[in-house]
């Protein structure tokens, strides 16, 4: 299973259900983008030190997607598809998606954008 950042937040958070979720799943991955998403919100907070080392513990027994090439060519398909729709969602959600579709693992995520993606799974808590 993906996690999204708002699932990646609410696991790190300690809320129940997603703990809960997270802890029944086989694997974990978390794309690179959401890590670089988290980051940007660490980057912010007044606990940073809290939530790097969070992180850092979860990156470490987690799989981390990287992008590549192949994900590249589910990006510019999913794109086109949501652009044909008429439901274009956000750029990041659209790489986490295309990691989603290239590995067939479902994404765990509150955005509910993720919906309107053919071949993709969304987990929500």
């Amino acid at each position: 299973m993906i996690l999204d950042t708002n699932a990646l937040s609410a696991y790190l958070d300690g809320v129940s259900q997603a703990v809960e979720i997270v802890s029944k799943a086989r694997e974990i991955a978390i794309p690179v983008i959401v890590a670089g998403e988290y980051a940007f919100g660490i980057a912010q907070s007044r606990h940073r030190e809290v939530y790097e080392r969070a992180l850092q513990r979860m990156l470490e027994k987690c799989t981390v997607l990287d992008v590549g090439i192949g994900t590249s060519r589910h990006y510019a398909a999913i794109r086109l598809e949501l652009k044909k729709t008429g439901r274009p969602i956000p750029v990041n959600d659209t790489w986490i998606a295309a990691l989603s579709r290239q590995h067939a693992v479902p994404v765990m995520s509150r955005d509910s954008h993720f919906d309107h993606v053919a071949g993709i799974r969304r987990i929500e808590w």
